[in-house]
């Protein structure tokens, strides 16, 4: 990132916060629904001093590597047999886009029907808000390998389980990438979603709390937590992994 890209970053921040406390001073709202943005700092720095944020964000990241971790195999597992397997792909892979495409709380209810406001529950719906995506990517993988690649290495002889090591694993690895930032950004949602109406601890059921107590200031502080975690992992960590792939492939431009 240049100076330049951060130094609008930062002034826009300055221009938000600006407008959030004009908003506040004019009394638009009542201070209860909507704190102040020193309110909200104070707020983030009892939060992580006091440790009950980062109680609640190694609570969050135990349920997101257990759930996650789940998904990508399920997923993969499920992108494959879709993607080798035309009579799979032509019965169930049709009902794929639509599981991809129901939203993460809706899955909750079926959770604790299943196995209560238990940690188990918040794992499931991490492991369904994964899962679908995870596997459409893989699908798209292997169903996107140029026929030339696969009879250009059938002619040399590489066939059966080589060709697939050998050849569509390679070729398919800038969407299975893509699979897990993508799979990453539904499962961090379906996180939220499951500990929202969990008994916790995690930073949705600290939100709900806070919720629950009108605690406004602490409502902000953990929704810019949530955003900030998100958006870190995403652009710091997949988004440069993938940019990365994609320019070994001859992707994108060096």
């Amino acid at each position: 990132m240049n100076f330049k890209m951060l130094s609008k970053q930062l002034l826009f921040l300055v221009f938000f916060i600006t407008i959030w406390q004009l908003v506040y001073s004019i009394g638009i709202f009542e201070a209860i629904v909507f704190p102040s943005p020193k309110n909200v700092a104070f707020a983030l720095y009892n939060g992580f001093s006091s440790g009950d944020f980062l109680i609640a964000l190694g609570a969050s990241f135990k349920h997101l590597l257990l759930g996650m971790t789940t998904a990508l195999f399920i997923g993969t597992v499920i992108g494959l047999i879709l993607g080798k397997s035309k009579v799979a792909n032509e019965t169930a892979g049709m009902y794929l886009i639509g599981m991809q495409s129901i939203p993460s709380i809706v899955w909750v209810p079926l959770a604790i029907m299943l196995f209560g406001f238990t940690e188990s529950s918040v794992v499931f719906v991490v492991v369904l808000g994964g899962t679908f995506v995870m596997a459409l990517q893989v699908r798209s993988a292997i169903q996107n390998i140029s026929p030339q690649l696969v009879r250009a290495a059938k002619t040399m002889g590489v066939n059966g389980i080589e060709l697939f090591y050998r050849v569509e694993i390679p070729a398919g690895m800038p969407h299975y990438i893509t699979g897990i930032r993508l799979a990453w950004a539904f499962s961090w949602r379906a996180l939220m979603a499951g500990e929202l109406l969990s008994n916790g601890p995690g930073l949705g059921y600290s939100l709900r709390y806070a919720q629950d107590y009108a605690r406004m200031d602490q409502v902000i502080a953990i929704i810019i937590v949530i955003g900030v975690i998100g958006a870190t992992v995403d652009h710091g960590i997949f988004s440069k992994i993938e940019r990365n792939v994609m320019k070994r492939w001859g992707l994108l431009k060096q």
